[in-house]
């Protein structure tokens, strides 16, 4: 679900502690996130999503990739905001919109004022940088007259504040309710989802004030599950669920966004690899059947030198214009029906036929040659989209510069900020004990990096069998079944194969691999192995992350 009036405004107290705040630094990490890098007591960053889906504004721990290059609306707020002191943050009533306040000396050294509009509406959210005298300066989404001649939204037009719904009381003042009617109709801030909260507590008679004072004094988000996605509000919503995940706001919001929008990130960052990878493994599973059929002709060749013998030797019978001529066998006991080119006579016929066949026999090796091709291009880019649907920032930056590598896309300059020029792929970690470490690679590059430059010959290789996945490193020669059953748990879940059972899990020692030579990266023979089945569970790995 997304925001509602009673949320953000629970949200704004917090929002409201640590001001007033210096703007350092200010980012745009998506299409529609933006990031403040702000210093007060201490520092704190404040993430601004305008996402149709999404959208949202808190404080985050969280860290996201950046960009070099900055787009033109991150300059403007940089010009008009950077080095600015924040002072208020006002939300419009119950409504989901806020007011940002941003006081910042101009060219000349006054002090002037400046307004960010951050509004929430679901497809509708927008943030809007306004000056002192109420002018539009710009926007994350601008709306000209003929989308909205209401209100436009684009620089140098007057902003026009968001309209407040009329006829609605606010539930935190005394207030008249008719239970026969939906509270969302009634009560500013109200959604949908918080009102069958609300009408399910009264009917349980609870009173209407208490509820309001337990969402009043709520500090936390209580998460639950229903009919298969996740719900929140600043209350349990005992409609939905008997049991809650419960978070302090800010948390909350990291724990149920940052991976939502991860996907979101990785699509415009990078370039769109999911795009590229599916249209690959489309193309490549239409032409496998082409090949096939290509290659059952290309056998049937044969026939065409039979075709060529009996019009050379009857090539006198064959006259222009026929389509096709039936002829008697040599051995007279019946006759064969042979297609002609109408457009040729009997001994050019014949020496097409002849060519027909040298064509389907030589074509044989050629075709046998590209169906394992396409098979083994059909079997890359099912793990590449495998690991993509697993894949973080970096996983996903680092499959992008694998398909670099590979040919697939060309070489553009980096628009991702980088702290280290190294191109040593990252390597997964969990601390086993004071000794042991387990590693796992979740994408082609680490994979190889892992098992073939990483890895001593004595550790333990582990990976799922017939399925694309991790390659998992048990940094001990003799390790103990928790070790093991661990190891296969993260292969298994870091596989195609997360969501079945008694995944087979093939587990030896380093030096029984081999890299099968022309194999694209991450490729291994074995020679030797046992094997494990496990049902992948998540929360095995959890413990130890």
């Amino acid at each position: 679900m997304a925001l509602d009036g009673i949320i953000l405004a629970q949200l704004v107290k917090e929002l409201k502690e640590p001001l007033p705040l210096r703007i350092n630094k200010i980012y745009q990490i998506s299409n529609t996130e933006l990031l403040f890098h702000c210093r007060g007591k201490e520092k704190v960053i404040l993430l601004i999503s305008a996402h149709s889906q999404y959208n949202r504004i808190s404080y985050t721990k969280r860290t996201y990739p950046t960009p070099e290059s900055p787009s033109p609306f991150v300059m403007l707020l940089r010009k008009h905001l950077e080095n600015g002191m924040m002072v208020s943050i006002e939300q419009g009533g119950l409504d989901r919109w806020l007011d940002i306040t941003i006081m910042i000396r101009n060219e000349i050294g006054d002090k002037v004022e400046r307004h960010l509009y951050v509004e929430l509406m679901g497809k509708y959210a927008n943030v809007i940088l306004v000056d002192e005298h109420g002018k539009i300066l710009d926007a994350l989404k601008r709306i000209p007259p003929f989308q909205n001649n209401q209100r436009t939204i684009q620089p140098g037009a007057l902003f026009k504040k968001p309209k407040a719904q009329e006829g609605k009381q606010n539930p935190f003042d005394n207030c008249t309710l008719d239970l026969n009617a939906s509270l969302t109709s009634q009560l500013h801030g109200f959604s949908p989802l918080l009102s069958k909260e609300v009408m399910h507590r009264l009917s349980k008679n609870e009173p209407f004030e208490d509820i309001m004072k337990q969402i009043e004094n709520s500090k936390e988000f209580y998460l639950c599950e229903d009919k298969g996605e996740i719900q929140y509000h600043v209350i349990p919503l005992t409609h939905c669920s008997d049991t809650f995940e419960h978070y302090p706001f800010m948390e909350g919001m990291d724990v149920l966004y940052y991976h939502k929008e991860e996907k979101d990130r990785i699509r415009q960052i990078t370039g769109d690899l999911f795009k590229l990878v599916r249209a690959q493994l489309k193309h490549h599973k239409t032409k496998l059947p082409k090949l096939e059929d290509s290659y059952r002709e290309a056998l049937d060749c044969q026939k065409w030198q039979e075709y060529g013998d009996y019009l050379h030797a009857y090539a006198w019978m064959v006259k222009k214009g026929e389509t096709s001529i039936e002829l008697e066998r040599f051995d007279g006991e019946s006759t064969i029906k042979i297609p002609l080119d109408p457009k040729l006579d009997g001994r050019q016929n014949a020496k097409k036929c002849f060519q027909k066949y040298t064509k389907g026999k030589k074509g044989q090796i050629y075709l046998e040659e590209q169906i394992d091709l396409c098979k083994k291009e059909i079997e890359y880019f099912e793990a590449l989209d495998q690991q993509l649907e697993i894949a973080d920032f970096k996983d996903a930056a680092e499959i992008r510069d694998e398909l670099v590598q590979q040919g697939y896309l060309k070489e553009t300059v980096k628009k991702i900020r980088k702290k280290k020029k190294d191109n040593t792929p990252s390597i997964n970690v969990i601390q086993f004990d004071e000794q042991t470490q387990i590693l796992f690679g979740k994408n082609n590059l680490q994979n190889d990096y892992l098992t073939f430059k990483l890895a001593k010959k004595d550790y333990i290789w582990m990976h799922a069998k017939d399925y694309h996945g991790a390659h998992v490193v048990i940094k001990n020669s003799n390790p103990t079944e928790e070790m093991i059953r661990l190891g296969a748990h993260i292969a298994a879940y870091y596989s195609k194969g997360r969501l079945s059972s008694s995944v087979p899990v093939d587990w030896c020692p380093v030096k029984n691999l081999k890299k099968v030579p022309g194999m694209k990266p991450g490729f291994v023979s074995i020679t030797t192995y046992k094997t494990i089945y496990i049902d992948p569970e998540f929360k095995e790995i959890e413990a130890y992350l």
